[in-house]
């Protein structure tokens, strides 16, 4: 008995291996979008190794090791040379080209004599110099104050990523099981800014091996917080900010010669003082299929013809990321808009969520209590399609100076604020899916789409043949 038990039970262990084993063929064949190996990961398996044979049970107050410190200094003395050397460079034939312009105009008498061939050849080159860098005999010091002058540099706010309250969607997991694409949480743009825009401007080392994003395009109505990433991104890499927004190019530079100046002092003093950020502000102007009467004159399309060469000019090792904002994609042209910005961020509403963890840190941070008598999930539920940029006009609003001194007495309420509720526009559904519409015939929303139906790696798997009959059972 004990033997026929024994062979039934290796018997059965037998057909499990076999399911497990079919079951994670199966696994390996579904289509759908697979992550590829993280080019980080030689790099996190150092660290690990450096810091997990050290005891830190008793270093409590996780205070720095001199050793580490040392030995890090040297890598980082040698970074800083090379962005030094860079600059002094750049500088060095600078102070060459104004030097060699001077003695040519004091010897023009004792230069040879050469061909006319020779010297229409060495025209055209001249000309081709000047075309290309009209900032030659300029210093950085000098851009950087002309750009300043101009607000063309501007500074940035103090404001950090974490500023960007947003709560973590838990149904994403559920409705992802149930073959539902969730919509995106506020927190989840906080990470994909990070992501795509932090941590490669603030570590060349992550610069380097992560995939190269040049531009970026924020899309969402307006008070959803655009602006306060891009002055986020700024304060957290400690990058400068030039402002290239239509708004505010228009009256400066008058004139062809004058915008690829503009262009050409911006870009450079961008190199060299990275990490760069280039705002474009209202990036559907400059995109326009058909431009306003009104705008006519404030000529939005001026850098439409050079924002193909500005892309081409930016290199891998160039720590300049062009980042456009726009609440109006639909009176852009799609084709150019997606062509120029590599990534594009929609940022939705604010949920439930969301607007409870908006509404607690605000009341806090402008000086109010939230205490019993405020009931934050009523709040939260009437102001339902409210940005987080309407709710810091209500808060201002009802948190005074007066109403503050009154706070010991006379604690706030939730029914305070229905009425400056009631004087916000909010964004309605209908706002919200033109956009979801939009953003769903771009390019990016495309793969998307593909990527969570699993049609990308059906096709794959599965060519066509080509003919009629490969036609036909194409469409069946």
């Amino acid at each position: 008995m004990t033997a026929t038990k024994d062979r039934r039970e290796k018997e059965e262990m037998r057909e499990k291996e076999k399911r497990n084993k079919g079951r994670a063929k199966d696994k390996e064949k579904e289509p759908g979008l697979r992550m590829r190996p993280s080019a980080f990961l030689e790099d996190l398996k150092k660290g690990h190794k450096t810091f997990s044979g050290k005891d830190e049970s008793k270093n409590f107050s996780q205070r720095h090791e001199m050793e580490l410190l040392k030995e890090k200094r040297k890598g980082i003395e040698g970074e800083i040379r090379k962005e030094v050397d860079e600059v002094m460079r750049q500088e060095l034939v600078n102070l060459k080209l104004a030097v060699d312009k001077e003695k040519k105009g004091k010897s023009k008498g004792a230069v040879k004599k050469k061909t006319e061939k020779e010297g229409i050849k060495k025209g055209k080159v001249e000309e081709k110099q000047d075309k290309a860098d009209l900032t030659l005999d300029r210093t950085l010091k000098s851009l950087f104050e002309e750009l300043v002058q101009q607000e063309l540099l501007k500074k940035a706010d103090n404001v950090k990523l974490k500023d960007y309250l947003g709560a973590y969607s838990y149904l994403g997991t559920t409705l992802l099981h149930s073959g539902i694409e969730p919509k995106p949480s506020l927190s989840d743009v906080r990470q994909v800014v990070a992501l795509y825009a932090v941590l490669p401007l603030g570590s060349q080392a992550v610069h380097e091996k992560a995939p190269l994003v040049k531009s970026m395009l924020l899309v969402g109505p307006s008070g959803v917080g655009k602006k306060m990433l891009v002055h986020a991104i700024c304060q957290e890499t400690g990058a400068n900010l030039f402002d290239l927004s239509p708004s505010n190019v228009s009256g400066k530079y008058p004139g062809k010669s004058g915008l690829q100046t503009m262009l050409q002092m911006v870009f450079k003093v961008a190199r060299l003082m990275q990490p760069s950020v280039i705002w474009i502000g209202d990036a559907e102007k400059t995109f326009y299929k058909n431009v306003p009467k009104d705008e006519k004159e404030l000529d939005p399309k001026r850098l439409t013809k050079y924002l193909s060469e500005i892309l081409k000019s930016i290199k891998g090792e160039d720590c300049v990321l062009i980042v456009g904002t726009t609440n109006d994609p639909h009176s852009a042209e799609l084709e150019s808009l997606c062509e120029f910005y590599n990534k594009i961020i929609l940022i939705p509403r604010a949920d439930y969520a969301s607007r409870y963890l908006i509404w607690r840190e605000l009341l806090r941070d402008y000086g109010g209590e939230v205490t019993s008598n405020l009931d934050l999930s009523f709040l939260t539920k009437i102001s339902e399609g409210c940005t987080p940029g309407h709710m810091v006009k209500v808060v201002r609003i009802v948190l005074s100076e007066q109403r503050i001194q009154q706070l010991p007495k006379r604690p706030l309420t939730a029914s305070e604020f229905v009425s400056p509720l009631a004087r916000v526009f909010p964004e309605f559904q209908d706002e919200e899916e033109a956009l979801e519409n939009w953003y769903a015939e771009s390019p990016l929303g495309k793969k998307r789409c593909t990527a969570f139906s699993g049609k990308e790696g059906r096709d794959k798997e599965t060519p066509q043949k080509g003919g009629k009959d490969g036609m036909k059972k194409g469409k069946k």
